[in-house]
């Protein structure tokens, strides 16, 4: 059984950064890619960022090109968000997911099987 946990959400200036980091349990973590999304309340889940299971493919959704970076320590089995420039419509709990096959990767939330809690970022203006 594959765990994943977030840390490192909080609240933010507008203006401001905060990296996220997940953590997963498992020894297939570096064979899989690995998503980060978000879900504002009221919205549909959406996805956020992706990299590849070796890091050297990365995917952004196109409201955080340029603002945001991911990136994986595969000798941690950790995935991390790093988040600058945050804007108030940054705001909403922040999931870490595990593509459903591995060496494939994907930007819709079906293709991935394994979800974290979340953590809750939140951006005052």
């Amino acid at each position: 059984q594959v765990q994943l946990v977030e840390s490192g959400g909080g609240l933010v200036q507008a203006g401001g950064s905060l990296r996220l980091s997940c953590a997963a349990s498992g020894r297939t973590f570096s064979s899989y890619a690995m998503g980060w999304f978000r879900q504002a309340p009221g919205k549909e889940r959406e996805f956020v960022a992706a990299i590849s299971w070796s890091g050297g493919r990365t995917y952004y959704a196109d409201p955080v090109k340029g603002r945001f970076t991911i990136s994986r320590d595969n000798a941690k089995n950790t995935v991390y968000l790093q988040m600058s420039s945050l804007k108030p419509e940054d705001t909403a709990p922040y999931y870490c997911a595990r593509n459903r096959v591995a060496g494939a990767i994907g930007v819709k939330a079906r293709e991935y099987e394994y979800w974290g809690q979340g953590t809750q970022v939140t951006v005052s203006s």
